[in-house]
């Protein structure tokens, strides 16, 4: 991406209001009454996909974060683009093809519908996911304050303004996720669901060669891992195969991310800044040392992470099919 266009997406992002996160109208058991076994009915969706497909714990996770970014924790991520209308957040080039793990939510919400016909809301069920995931791949447990409303509309034009791509500094990430009402530590700390999943050859290429006019290869990248992703990627065109991002416990929810930050593994750029950073190298030290205390903090960022701009009350709706809106 050239300079005018990062410069664009900067200053229209700069434009957005800092959000704040919301927990006033969301409490933890919020379908105590009206479906008590609504957490039980999802974790046994999750439960089931993961024993299929244990990589739906990383995209499960991906998909709350990008659901929250984009007009809040309301499910707008899920819906499908509608013939004749603007394409829908999840057919955004960020989105498509690699946000994947639909098919779980469409599974837990037939169940909930069954049990509970209009009750449970998508955007609720995506955080019941992204939690269940968090324990299945990490052992680590939050209760989900819930009670959100799902969104009617979703705009994949908006995606890009509001989800940091690959190439952000650590103060560009810092902005970014202060402009959601979320600090300096619960980035680094997030950032930690990178710890699994797998990423695109193409979102790190520029780092293995033409880095810049004084280095073919990105400096910040150990020269042995950068010799295994080019064994991994082709050197131009053709596919476009994906890499674990972590090279140490690719499978588990761990901090040993943090751990291939010190040794220079970070697969993205924005990976490896927040350990190349004088602004969050510490809080890197920090996790890589103590693994039970990020977890604690990967939880109650997770949690608020949740919070972010939701719809409750009268606002918004509870979808019937998490693909469309309500007619």
């Amino acid at each position: 991406m050239d300079s005018s266009k990062i410069a664009a997406i900067l200053l229209l992002s700069s434009l957005f209001v800092a959000a704040t996160a919301d927990w006033s109208n969301l409490k933890v058991g919020f379908y105590g009454y009206t479906c008590p076994q609504a957490e039980i009915i999802v974790r046994k969706a999750v439960e089931k996909a993961l024993y299929k497909n244990p990589g739906f714990a990383a995209a499960l996770i991906r998909m709350h974060f990008h659901d929250c970014f984009v007009r809040g924790c309301d499910g707008s991520v899920l819906l499908d683009t509608v013939q004749g209308m603007p394409a829908a957040e999840k057919d955004s080039p960020i989105n498509f093809p690699s946000l994947v793990g639909y098919e779980v939510i469409d599974d837990a919400k037939a169940m909930l519908e069954a049990a509970c016909p209009k009750t449970v809301s998508c955007a609720d069920v995506l955080a019941f996911a992204a939690r269940d995931s968090a324990l299945k791949a990490g052992y680590i447990w939050y209760d989900v304050p819930s009670g959100r409303r799902d969104g009617r509309v979703s705009l994949s034009s908006e995606v890009v303004l509001n989800l940091p791509p690959p190439f952000f500094s650590a103060a560009q990430l810092r902005d970014n996720f202060r402009a959601k009402g979320l600090s300096l530590d619960d980035m680094v700390t997030l950032s930690g669901a990178h710890s699994i999943g797998v990423s695109h050859c193409s979102s790190f290429a520029p780092r293995l060669s033409r880095f810049n006019a004084t280095f073919d290869q990105d400096p910040t990248l150990d020269p042995g891992y950068a010799a295994f992703l080019k064994s991994r990627c082709p050197a131009s065109g053709g596919d476009d195969p994906v890499v674990n991002n972590d090279v140490v416990t690719p499978a588990v929810l761990d901090n040993k991310y943090y751990v291939g930050l010190k040794d220079r593994k970070g697969l993205l750029t924005s990976d490896q800044t927040l350990f190349e950073s004088e602004l969050t190298r510490k809080m890197v030290v920090r996790n890589a040392k103590y693994g039970a205390v990020w977890g604690r903090k990967f939880a109650a960022a997770m949690v608020k992470m949740g919070g972010i701009e939701v719809l409750t009350g009268k606002q918004g709706e509870i979808r019937r099919n998490c693909r469309v809106v309500n007619y």
